[in-house]
């Protein structure tokens, strides 16, 4: 019995409930991209000690255990919030909002009994546990981190056919010594970059700038 499975368990039995959520996000720290947030609900007796906090697994793993999670799951959901939103209304508020439409989807799924997020406050009738590390400690969490973190990969991976020249398969937009020579180069793109991250965010203002004046 893994760990994250058995934590899940000492609550169901704890609260004398069946079904748990798990939510997390993936890709808050990108210069480019979307984030991607979604929410997971696991059979009350499904085990599988290979799922993990998506950031410890290979790419093998977690694309192996995202098809597995995929056909297991009594419901899931995953949203892709865009780089405009982020700018918006900030990378946390983008990250709870995908967060809630998620949980609001799977709630409309499937009968929730309680919810468990790594580390995010959302609206909801239901118990719900805040922790920090979630997808280290929850199985649900886990499954949810390695939903969003797969989504999110195959989406720059495709993002990489159009905006070859940053290199975007392998840093997914994050901000890599590549990456940031390429910015340079090739300045930034509106709506693939996250303007109000820095250093796109000086470009951006430098360009802007210049415009005015």
């Amino acid at each position: 019995m893994s760990k994250l499975f058995e934590f899940d368990q000492n609550i169901r039995i704890k609260e004398n409930i069946t079904n748990i959520v798990g939510l997390d996000e993936a890709g808050r720290g990108p210069l480019a991209g979307p984030v991607a947030t979604a929410a997971v609900v696991l059979p009350k007796d499904y085990q599988n000690e290979m799922i993990n906090d998506s950031k410890k697994l290979t790419d093998k793993e977690r694309r192996l255990l995202f098809e597995e999670i995929k056909k297991m799951a009594l419901a899931y959901k995953v949203i892709l919030v865009p780089v405009e939103t982020i700018d918006s209304i900030n990378i946390l508020e983008a990250d709870r909002k995908g967060m809630q439409e998620c949980l609001e989807d799977v709630e409309s799924q499937v009968e929730v009994d309680y919810v468990i997020t790594d580390y995010m406050r959302l609206k909801t009738a239901h118990p719900l546990l805040s922790i920090p590390k979630g997808d280290a400690t929850s199985l649900a969490v886990a499954a949810a981190s390695i939903v969003a973190k797969v989504t999110r990969d195959d989406y720059m991976i495709e993002l990489d056919k159009k905006y070859p020249q940053y290199d975007l398969a392998k840093n997914k937009g994050y901000g890599t010594k590549k990456h940031l020579e390429a910015l340079k180069r090739f300045g930034y793109v509106k709506g693939l970059h996250r303007l109000s991250f820095e250093p796109v965010k000086s470009m951006y203002l430098g360009i802007e700038q210049l415009t005015l004046f």
